[in-house]
């Protein structure tokens, strides 16, 4: 892990992927669910503090009457001034409008925790990258499936797009 950037609150937003109760509630490694929304949810506080923007997105099952249960959020973890993104395919950013609404904010960094990292949050990481954010990854606030699919993607693909750090790391600028 490299050193942590300093944040600027007004142009930064923290993106928490499928952090909803029945995916939490998953066999995830190299920690639970319920680690990962810990550290997800105090690090989300400490954003809102700072002023700084929370995207919690969601997916739902494209063509199903009904969603499972346990497709929400998890109670609790969504705040008012939170924008919730609910998406229809592996990434966040694809038919969401999510790169509009950050880019109305004026945001240009993106932190990303979620589940799972290989999936979820790789997919919108690497959109991101895409469209030009620069990209900060809290590895502490995540799992996949397996601890060699997280350390994969933490240790190979996260530093080429962007700077992987532990969430108690993370320190915002005064301005």
């Amino acid at each position: 892990m490299t050193a942590a950037p300093v944040l600027d609150p007004q142009r930064t937003a923290l993106i928490l992927v499928d952090l909803m109760e029945r995916i939490v509630a998953l066999p995830l490694e190299p920690r639970k669910g319920t680690e990962v929304l810990a550290t997800a949810d105090e690090l989300a506080r400490a954003f809102r503090s700072a002023g700084a923007l929370v995207v919690l997105v969601r997916v739902e099952r494209p063509a199903v009457a009904e969603q499972p249960p346990g497709s929400g959020l998890v109670p609790g973890l969504l705040r008012d001034g939170d924008l919730e993104v609910v998406k229809r395919t592996i990434g966040a950013f694809q038919g969401t409008g999510l790169d509009e609404r950050l880019r109305e904010r004026g945001v240009t960094t993106l932190v990303f925790g979620g589940i799972a990292t290989n999936l979820g949050v790789e997919s919108t990481a690497r959109a991101a990258a895409d469209l030009g954010y620069d990209l900060v990854f809290a590895e502490d606030t995540m799992a996949a499936f397996t601890a060699a699919e997280h350390e994969a993607t933490v240790r190979l693909d996260f530093p080429r797009l962007g700077t992987v750090v532990t969430a108690s790391r993370l320190r915002f600028g005064t301005g």
